[in-house]
C-alpha cells in the first residue's frame, strides 16, 4: 500500500486488478477437492480444549499463528476469528496511516463466512469425499483470506473516494444515508467491466490445456468462469460496497 499522501484511486485499482488473480487461483485450488464434508462435520474430530469443525479448527489455528508473525497488524487483514488472536511476537512495523482510525476495525467476515460456505462454495466444487480434509480446509482458507482482502480493501477505496471529493460525500454521511452513499459509490458500467474481465481471466488461468490438434473440442475450465463473474457481480463488489458505506459513516468521526 501507497504512503498515505500517495494514496490515488489508481493505485488502489491496480491492487484490486492484481488481487482477482490471486482469488481465481485459489478457487481454482480448491476445485482439486470435492465437497469433502466431513471437514465441517463438528462430529468428525475431536481437539483437546477445543469446540469446533476441523475446518474452524484449522482457520482459528491458523489465525493464531499468524497473529504471532505479525500478520493482523497490516490493516490491510482482517482475521475471522478476532477475539482468539494472541499478541504478535514480532518487531512491529510502521505501516502508514492510510485509513481514518475509526474506520479501521470495520469487520464483516461473518457474512463472508456464510457466502463462501452456504452459497459460492456448492456453486464450483463437486460433490464427493477424497478423504483430504485437511488439504481441503487449508484450501477454504486461503479463499476466505483473499475473499476478506479483497473486500475489505473498500476502506481504501471508500478514503481515496472521500480525498478526492469530500463535499460529494460529506451530507450524505451527516444524515446517516445509507442509501445515497451507495447510490454514490455505484457505477454499474465498471462493475459489468470488471464482471466480464474476472470471467476472462477465469477462462485463461483456468482453462485445461491440451497437446492435441482437437480443435473443434469443447474447452474445460477447473472453475466454471461464470461463477466467477457471479462471485463478483453477487458478492464481492455488493460486500466491498457495504464496507465503502460503513466506513464513510465513520469518516467524519
Amino acid at each position: 500500500m501507497a504512503l498515505a499522501g500517495d494514496l490515488t484511486l489508481d493505485l488502489v485499482r491496480d491492487s484490486l486488478i492484481r488481487q482477482e488473480d490471486t482469488i481465481i487461483f485459489c478457487l481454482i485450488e480448491r476445485a482439486k477437492h470435492p465437497l469433502n464434508a466431513p471437514a465441517y462435520d463438528q462430529s468428525y474430530a475431536s481437539f483437546p480444549g477445543f469446540s469446533g469443525s476441523l475446518l474452524q479448527y484449522i482457520v482459528q489455528q491458523s489465525e493464531a499463528m499468524q497473529a504471532t508473525a505479525g500478520r493482523y497488524e497490516n490493516p490491510e487483514e482482517s482475521p475471522f476469528f478476532p477475539d482468539k488472536l494472541p499478541h504478535s511476537f514480532v518487531p512491529p512495523f510502521k505501516y502508514p496511516q492510510v485509513l481514518y482510525p475509526a474506520g479501521t476495525s470495520i469487520n464483516i467476515n461473518k457474512i463472508i463466512w456464510d457466502m463462501y460456505f452456504n452459497q459460492l462454495l456448492p456453486l464450483f466444487v463437486a460433490e464427493g469425499d477424497d478423504g483430504n480434509y485437511a488439504s481441503t480446509a487449508t484450501s477454504d482458507l486461503a479463499c476466505l483470506q483473499a475473499l476478506s482482502r479483497r473486500i475489505h480493501y473498500g476502506k481504501f477505496v471508500a478514503e481515496v473516494k472521500f480525498r478526492d471529493a469530500p463535499h460529494e460525500y460529506e451530507l450524505a454521511i451527516r444524515a446517516k444515508d445509507r442509501d445515497a452513499l451507495m447510490n454514490l459509490l455505484t457505477y454499474e458500467n465498471v462493475e459489468q467491466m470488471v464482471k466480464k474481465r474476472v470471467e476472462k481471466k477465469a477462462m485463461v488461468l483456468g482453462q485445461e490445456v491440451s497437446l492435441s490438434n482437437d480443435g473443434d473440442k469443447q474447452a474445460r475450465f477447473k472453475v466454471d468462469p461464470s461463477v466467477v463473474s457471479r462471485l463478483y457481480g453477487d458478492w464481492i463488489m455488493p460486500f466491498t460496497k457495504l464496507v465503502q458505506v460503513e466506513y464513510l459513516l465513520r469518516r467524519l468521526d
